[in-house]
């Protein structure tokens, strides 16, 4: 039966599902404040034109083991880099560099643009991560809800295509956390593609569930136990699509669709040993 607007809006809005989300929202602010005053960082480091097209870079503490690009959520509409630095505190203690990126917002720009812009951002630190500190060639792709989809998109990517001077892996590994990789149902969520403004062919042309991966590079998901519906199917759909590059498919049976991102900073989750294990490959 063909669903309509309200069961994709309760399948696909997480707002609804936690009415709370506000909560959530200040707490990674305030966590984020006092984050950045305990990590060496550089923040707002351009890598492109655009005013958003910013990073903020943090330094291991010690050897760096690798270049981790965290890609926040939104829905690709919504959120800010600076209310995610309290994830990068705990891999920063753990050795890894972190670079928190922002791009411009939906519907200041399409979705096709802002995909390019991350791609841009990853060029930018394929080039650029030396500088900072950390290895050459350990680049790691992270990201959660709209930055999940994202991070399937970096591992769709053809990177000499799109730069001579990239190699094919840019990135070794990535972690999909609560992502998007069919984009056609948000496009029938109204709440959401009021601001993404989608079409049916622009959709398929940018749902990663619907390319294969452009390398071996392995892929970690995890989706929350107490997620909605939708989330479900596209962490399923994923699984079965990219099979040959799924690496772990990590329990999280107590999260919702924001409390997961918590547990991403919480150094003895089972979702942070997975993302240390991640930067090791």
């Amino acid at each position: 039966m063909e669903m309509s607007a309200q069961d994709y809006e309760a399948a696909y809005n997480p707002r609804l599902a936690v009415p709370e989300y506000a909560r959530h929202f200040e707490r990674w602010g305030r966590l984020s404040e006092e984050a950045r005053t305990q990590m060496d960082g550089y923040l707002d480091v351009p890598y492109g034109p655009h005013p958003l097209q910013r990073m903020d870079l943090f330094r291991a503490r010690g050897v760096s083991r690798g270049m981790l690009m965290f890609i926040h959520g939104g829905y690709w509409r919504a959120l800010d880099k600076g209310q995610h630095s309290f994830v990068a505190r705990p891999l920063v203690d753990a050795g890894v560099s972190v670079a928190m990126i922002n791009y411009a917002l939906c519907p200041g720009v399409s979705l096709e643009d802002l995909v390019r812009q991350v791609l841009q951002a990853s060029a930018w630190l394929y080039r650029n991560a030396g500088n900072f500190g950390a290895p050459g060639g350990r680049l790691y792709v992270a990201g959660h809800s709209a930055g999940g989809h994202l991070t399937a998109m970096m591992l769709a990517a053809q990177w000499p295509r799109f730069a001579p001077d990239l190699p094919p892996r840019l990135f070794r590994a990535g972690l999909s956390i609560s992502g998007i990789f069919d984009v056609v149902p948000v496009m029938k969520t109204p709440s959401v593609n009021a601001d993404v403004r989608l079409d049916p062919a622009s959709a398929r042309r940018l749902s990663p569930a619907l390319m294969p991966p452009a390398t071996e590079a392995p892929l970690y998901l995890a989706v929350g136990g107490r997620e909605q519906s939708g989330f479900h199917e596209q962490h399923a759909l994923i699984k079965a699509r990219w099979g040959s590059v799924v690496a772990a498919d990590v329990p999280c049976p107590e999260d919702n669709h924001f409390t997961i991102l918590e547990s991403l900073a919480s150094s003895g989750s089972t979702l942070f040993r997975s993302a240390l294990e991640m930067t090791g490959r």
